[in-house]
This record gives C-alpha cells, sequence and structure tokens, in this order.
C-alpha cells in the first residue's frame, strides 16, 4: 500500500505509454497518487486525469518557475477548482532560485498570494523550494501557513530548515535522491523526521531513484523511495507504506 504524492502523469514523456506507466505503478503497490498542475497547461491535464481515475487526485497551483505568467484571474481559477472534491491541495507553490525565469519580487508575491487563497479555504499546500530555504521560511511564517501546513516536496535543506517547517506543521516528503549514494543531507533528515509527518514520493518522471537514475522516473518507482526511507528508519517497507499512505490520507482530508 504505497501513496505517491507527488507526480506528473500528464507529462509529454509520458504521451506514448501513459497507461502501462500507471498500471505499472498499480502492480507495485501504489494505491493512490496526487497529480500536480501547476501553471496553465499541466491544470487541465490534470484535471482530467483527476476525472478519469478513482485513484488519482489533484493539486493545482502556481509555479515560482512560471510565476510570471500569472494574470488576475488564475488566482479564481484555482480556487473554484479547489472546489472539485478530488483536489487535494494547492501547489506546487514556491520559490526556485535555481531557474532564473520568473524575478524573485514576482514569485514572492505569487506565493504570498497563493498561501493566502489556502488560508481562505482551508487547503493543505505544497511546497516547491529549490535554493531558497531562508526566503521560503520567512514567507512561509509571514503568510501564517501553519494554519493549513501542507509538504515541504522533495525536501532537500537542513534539519535545521526541516525543523522550522516540522515547528509550522509541514509535512516532508522525500524521493528519489534518498537512493543516492551520494545523497548524504536528505538521508540524514529523513532518519530525524517524526514518522507522522513523513511523506514519499517520485516527482516523476523527474528524480529517477537508483537504480533507474539517468531514465524517466515513473509514479511506480515510489517503492523504491519505500525501501531505501524503510532501510534508513530501520522498519519494514510495509510500515513505511502503510505509515507514510496513512499521513498522506490525513493530510488531504481523503
Amino acid at each position: 500500500m504505497l501513496f505517491d504524492t507527488h507526480t506528473h502523469l500528464d507529462a509529454a514523456e509520458f504521451d506514448n505509454d501513459r497507461e502501462e506507466v500507471i498500471q505499472r505503478a498499480l502492480d507495485a503497490g501504489v494505491t493512490r497518487m496526487v497529480n500536480i498542475g501547476f501553471n496553465r497547461e499541466t491544470i487541465p491535464t490534470t484535471m482530467e486525469l483527476v476525472e478519469k481515475y478513482d485513484f488519482i487526485y489533484g493539486a493545482v497551483g502556481w509555479h515560482p518557475v512560471d510565476a510570471i505568467t500569472m494574470k488576475d484571474g488564475d488566482l479564481e481559477w484555482i480556487a473554484s477548482l479547489c472546489e472539485h472534491e478530488k483536489v487535494v491541495a494547492i501547489g506546487e507553490i514556491g520559490l526556485d532560485y535555481h531557474w532564473d525565469t520568473s524575478p524573485k519580487e514576482v514569485q514572492h508575491t505569487v506565493l504570498r498570494r497563493q498561501i493566502g487563497l489556502a488560508r481562505e479555504i482551508k487547503m493543505p499546500i505544497i511546497i516547491h523550494n529549490r535554493d531558497a530555504h531562508e526566503d521560503i521560511v520567512k514567507i512561509l511564517r509571514e503568510e501564517k501557513a501553519h494554519e493549513v501546513g501542507g509538504i515541504m516536496h522533495s525536501f532537500s535543506g537542513s534539519w535545521e530548515t526541516a525543523q522550522m517547517c516540522l515547528d509550522m506543521g509541514f509535512h516532508l516528503s522525500f524521493g528519489g535522491p534518498i537512493t543516492f549514494k551520494n545523497a548524504k543531507q536528505p538521508k540524514e533528515v529523513l532518519a530525524k523526521v517524526p514518522m507522522d509527518r513523513l511523506l514519499i514520493e517520485t516527482d516523476s518522471p523527474y528524480l529517477t531513484p537508483h537504480p533507474y537514475r539517468g531514465k524517466r522516473n515513473e509514479t511506480g518507482h515510489v517503492a523504491l523511495v519505500a525501501e531505501a526511507a524503510a532501510a534508513l528508519k530501520g522498519v519494514s517497507v510495509e510500515e513505511i507504506g502503510e505509515i507514510t499512505t496513512r499521513n498522506a490520507l490525513e493530510l488531504f482530508g481523503i
């Protein structure tokens, strides 16, 4: 019983074999997954998947890389989609200082507006954070994100940053990098995260776990993430599956 809390099954990389990829995930024990719609193109395709498959849920939001493209009506669009019974979070939203596509001040404004919406409609948020740990924590605090909580997606920060996020009620989610030989920090952080705040994900088609690194990732590979997490926690894979699934169900209100 596995729950992939972050996947992009609508990505073009799956256009030739999406049905087979989804079937492989089910065969690998993945019982539920959340597909992420993060801009004008992927929000509609996420909603299509949500409507087609009972076990696929959706998150909708505006990615920081695309922040500069967000228009006045887009926040209302996101709000209207959040009324759908299978939309379970606003995301992925956040800050990305790696890809220089949207000015920082625009990213900050778009993030703050979406946290404000989440608080208004009482919906958890999924945070994308790349090379912006200090500013992410600052904005989450200032915007009272603790009122809704959510997920620090593909967590890559220090234990100090992790503690700040945990103190605000967030769950930490880990993916393929915890299977990488040299990924010391995420492994150390995962080992310390309380079990009731732990989640697993793939971020497929990206961040492919070992031994498939360098190839396209699939949501079924969350089983490899579960195995790595189990080893780091010193528990069985079944226990990791059970606990992380329960955590996701509670967080998303499923």
